[in-house]
């Protein structure tokens, strides 16, 4: 459970069990075909703490961050803090150039245009480390990309083009799945002959005569798929959580919303004009203690009981790494009578034994799953958003979503993308190219995730999910791992407030099908290196690989730093 922001997280690691087959190496791993009776005893156990409603091993880490850590980042803050004001004196009397857009003297006296602590946020502390973000890619975002080569003269304020380009840098930031984002291949064949045959632009609405027969196979295609009713395609994944959840909902309805959710879904809450409460991130206890008063309290005020209840969660939480709950999620919104909204945009086609989502890698019903949203930015290589669900949710939405009825309507070479890259996924392409790619995916997902816990350093998530955060905590130690990362050319994203809390920054690696295990080594390798030149490794219970582990198993053992 997640702490406040501003507090220290106060987690438990948990052990996490693996098995293997026997001599059977594919891709440079060991492929998995029996659990080992370890890893059964931990599953039985797992399954009788959950009242028997996970049919597999849920195993999430999330280490207590280290006294020292989170008093030194505190302090790190602080410092930089005092220098904030410093600065912002020197500025006022004009001893500093001032960079920063101002308003005029006199609009001084209005309603300030921004929050202030943010925007002193932007101009003393963001700006230092700016350079590590925006970064202009002038390539296909697969395993490698080319990176345009920029400097800076004023500490950030604005950059300018050096003319040369950065070759061949290890990608570890794209959300490029399933490896689908590519200039070449079946995907790219089949969006190039529609691109000849329709075009690039629809410039109508699907309501009036932006309708083709691509989105009507899309949308036919994803309902199979996900294998509910009926699904509906969006232009934009943002605004498909931000422009659907006020068509479901409003004024009298309460929202119970994950305190981790995406802006997306809380945007989309608040413009609901619903009432809104937040529990724990993937807690259960929390949840229920909500519903409970929902049904018991009603409305505020009136005590008159809610016209609908919509709980809001993710399936790959983007920021975490943490795969929702969904067995328990759906079993409290049977038992109180609510609806769930399930937003898959990192999970569909990233989990799952056939690639449908979290609902599928936990063996579920998708019926079960009142509105089932995603997008096909990830794993499909493409753009845009789908909601599935019953028949009549879709046709309701058809004429009341604002993103159905005033947004242009998807570019046929996208839909092309995502119609090839999901028979693929499939296997309506009469390949295994789908099957191998979820698979391949998977065992890199393992693999990094346990080579980084072996070299001491705290890591968030699930060990399934392909989003893998590596905690950095300090505020100087953020900008000094994407330079120093890049200088050993490869590319990743560091995240800091207030994408996350203010003491909780990371490195957040996203991991790819189309990441080779010498690849996978070679970014393992450097990051080990930097790790010791930052002193990032703070796990104090690190996992340390047995030489004889007949299973591949890992063990925790305490150390003394």
């Amino acid at each position: 459970m997640r702490p406040e922001p501003g507090g220290c997280c106060c987690r438990r690691p948990l052990r996490t069990n693996g098995c293997v087959a026997n001599g059977e190496v594919r891709n440079g791993y060991v492929r998995s075909s029996a659990a080992a009776a370890a890893a059964a005893a931990g599953q039985i156990h797992h399954v009788t703490q959950n009242g028997g409603l996970y049919k597999r091993p849920f195993n999430e880490a999330f280490e207590e961050t280290p006294m020292l850590v989170a008093v030194l980042t505190y302090v790190g803050y602080g410092v930089l803090t005092l220098f904030g004001y410093l600065r912002d004196f020197l500025r006022h009397w004009r001893i500093e150039k001032c960079h920063h857009a101002t308003e005029r003297k006199e609009q001084q006296d209005f309603v300030s245009l921004y929050q202030d602590f943010e925007n002193f946020y932007t101009r003393n502390l963001y700006m230092r480390i700016r350079d590590n973000w925006n970064r202009p890619i002038c390539s296909v975002p697969g395993a490698r990309v080319d990176i345009m080569e920029r400097q800076s003269h004023d500490y950030n304020w604005s950059f300018k083009y050096t003319g040369n380009i950065i070759k061949g840098v290890i990608n570890m930031g794209s959300y490029n799945y399933l490896g689908f984002a590519r200039n070449t291949g079946s995907c790219q064949e089949a969006a190039a002959k529609v691109l000849e045959e329709y075009g690039v632009g629809v410039c109508s609405t699907r309501q009036e005569i932006g309708n083709l027969d691509k989105h009507e196979e899309l949308e036919k295609l994803v309902a199979t798929f996900l294998g509910v009713e009926a699904a509906m395609a969006y232009g934009m994944g943002f605004a498909t959580n931000s422009m659907n959840i006020p068509a479901l909902v409003g004024k009298g309805c309460l929202i119970l919303s994950d305190e981790l959710n995406h802006a997306s879904l809380v945007l989309g809450a608040r413009l609901s004009g619903a009432t809104i409460r937040i529990f724990k991130h993937n807690n259960m206890q929390s949840l229920e203690k909500l519903l409970k008063d929902a049904i018991v309290y009603g409305q505020p005020r009136t005590r008159r009981p809610w016209k609908k209840i919509l709980i809001l969660v993710e399936g790959i939480y983007s920021m975490e790494g943490s795969i929702v709950r969904l067995p328990e999620v759906i079993a409290l919104k049977k038992k109180y009578k609510a609806y769930l909204y399930l937003d898959e945009a990192h999970s569909i086609g990233a989990l799952g034994p056939t690639g449908r989502g979290v609902v599928d890698y936990f063996g579920l019903d998708p019926q079960d799953v009142d509105v089932m949203m995603g997008t096909f930015t990830k794993s499909f290589g493409a753009s845009g958003g789908y909601i599935g669900g019953k028949k009549e949710l879709i046709d309701y939405l058809r004429t009341h979503s604002h993103s159905a009825v005033y947004a242009t309507s998807l570019s046929p070479p996208v839909v092309e993308q995502i119609v090839t890259s999901m028979k693929c996924i499939m296997g309506q392409d009469g390949t295994t190219l789908g099957k191998e790619c979820i698979q391949q995916l998977a065992e890199n997902t393992r693999y990094f995730r346990r080579r980084l816990k072996e070299m001491g350093f705290i890591i968030y998530g699930n060990e399934d999910s392909p989003v893998v955060p590596l905690m950095l905590y300090m505020p100087a130690k953020i900008g000094a791992f994407g330079r120093e990362m890049l200088k050993r050319n490869i590319g990743v994203v560091v995240v800091g407030f207030p994408a996350t809390p203010i003491i909780e920054s990371r490195a957040r690696f996203c991991l790819s099908a189309a990441h080779t295990k010498e690849i996978l080594d070679t970014a393992l390798k450097e990051i080990d290196e930097v790790g010791d030149l930052l002193q990032l490794k703070y796990s104090r219970h690190r996992l340390v690989p047995l030489l004889d582990r007949p299973f591949d198993e890992t063990t925790y053992e305490e150390t003394e730093d």
